[in-house]
């Protein structure tokens, strides 16, 4: 058995970014032959095995035929015939099919101490040329034969931000769209690449990509509607909605923002695309509508609780939490408890960050400040700050019941805030 390091692990090497994990290829194996060294089968589909030791990735080299619709119709064939060169025709990508001569041995996982060198590249699909060349390249025309290669390739542009995609590779993209490839795709499979495209340095080029194939328009419609719809200049100088949602994701990214914000700045403005174009560029109500959007959008990709629910309520508030430096006490108490800030306090600092984003998400205001979030933060600690069980207990003392203590508990609540911000009470 010959053993090579392939994929992401000699790609990232060549890069000179950190390598988190490395696969193996082996050519000449069997899975009675892995099994006897003490190889764990793991692969459903395929013969993948956890070394003992080491835990890391061995797969048997195999080659893969379409024998149906979507990304799981595939025959796989892997046999001790099948060649390093067999197996790495049938990945994405070029810069993905190159491997690396390393050999280790196989009962520790370690590399022999003689190993001389780094070990010798295997690249017979120019991947290190397209590395050099900074271009994203399909490695055979049997990149067709699998939607999700297309998500992969745009979430690849999120992550390397300065690769192009080669034309004939776009091109064959736009074909698998016109023929309805992507249309079998998973909801699972979607939102589990489209997540790690929106953790990328870059998110917008994900969607940039998949727009220019077509992809967005059958997988998010919600979205690809955006482009092409005015805003007031005066608030938003790109004036394009779809240009700014990318602006404010990419904010979010250059915030380090996790992924449940970064969920609510993808959605934040969706209702945005379903204005009348006689109201145009205003976008009265756009809050409620990008809600309802976001909530079949959401169920649709069957999105984490967590992303849901935080992009449920920036879709909402968002409008109000830009105009919070006019609110009183009362009703900064109302739109806190609205975002549920007394009781998700953390919850409501994703909230913040999201607005922030979607602030500073415009041209020309991606470095102004967001005093919006300092305001309310000072508020939420004030509300917090409120004893609440004397305010009770004196509510019952006076015969108040059920929503009429909740009242009292609210006002005693605006009073501190009022008293925190310097403000009059309401």
């Amino acid at each position: 058995m010959e053993i090579y390091l392939v994929g992401g692990a000699v790609r990232d090497a060549l890069l000179g970014l950190p390598v988190q994990d490395r696969d193996w290829v082996v050519v000449g194996g069997t899975p009675e032959a892995m099994g006897a060294q003490g190889f764990v089968p793991v692969g459903k589909d395929f013969p993948v095995f956890l070394h003992p030791l080491t835990h890391e990735e061995y797969a048997l080299a195999r080659t893969e035929r379409k024998s149906g619709p979507g990304y799981k119709g595939f025959a796989v064939q892997a046999s001790p015939e099948v060649t390093l060169e067999d197996d790495l025709a049938r990945r994405d990508l070029t810069i993905n099919a190159i491997a690396q001569a390393l050999h280790p041995d196989l009962a520790s996982g370690r590399l022999p101490e003689s190993q001389p060198g780094p070990g010798h590249l295997i690249d017979p699909w120019g991947g290190e040329r397209d590395l050099h060349a900074r271009v994203l390249r399909h490695v055979t025309p049997a990149f067709r034969e699998d939607p999700v290669r297309i998500l992969r390739l745009a979430r690849f542009a999120a992550r390397f931000a300065d690769f192009s995609v080669a034309p004939e590779t776009l091109d064959l993209m736009r074909e698998m769209v016109d023929d309805g490839e992507v249309d079998h795709l998973v909801p699972e499979r979607v939102w589990q690449e489209m997540a790690r495209g929106l953790m990328a340095d870059r998110p917008s080029r994900m969607f940039e990509v998949l727009r220019a194939c077509g992809a967005l328009k059958r997988l998010l419609p919600e979205l690809d509607r955006l482009w092409g719809v005015p805003q007031r200049a005066d608030y938003h100088p790109e004036i394009d909605t779809g240009v700014h949602v990318m602006m404010v994701l990419d904010m979010a990214a250059r915030l380090k923002a996790p992924l449940a914000v970064r969920y609510a700045c993808l959605g934040h403005d969706l209702g945005k695309g379903n204005t009348p174009a006689d109201v145009l560029p205003r976008h009265i109500g756009h809050e409620e509508r990008s809600a309802r959007l976001l909530k079949h959008v959401s169920a649709r990709l069957r999105v984490p609780l967590d992303c849901k629910e935080l992009a449920d309520v920036v879709a909402r508030e968002h409008g109000n939490l830009h105009r919070s430096l006019d609110l009183g006490a009362a009703a900064l108490m109302r739109l806190l408890e609205r975002c549920d800030a007394i009781r998700k306090p953390a919850r409501f600092e994703d909230i913040l960050l999201a607005c922030e984003c979607d602030a500073r998400g415009r041209l020309g205001q991606s470095e102004a400040a967001y005093p919006q979030a300092a305001r309310l933060r000072q508020a939420l600690a004030a509300a917090l700050s409120v004893d609440t069980a004397p305010v009770a207990a004196q509510a019952a003392a006076r015969g108040l019941q059920g929503q009429a203590v909740g009242a009292a508990v609210q006002q005693a609540r605006s009073q501190a805030v009022a008293q925190g911000l310097g403000l009059h009470a309401d």
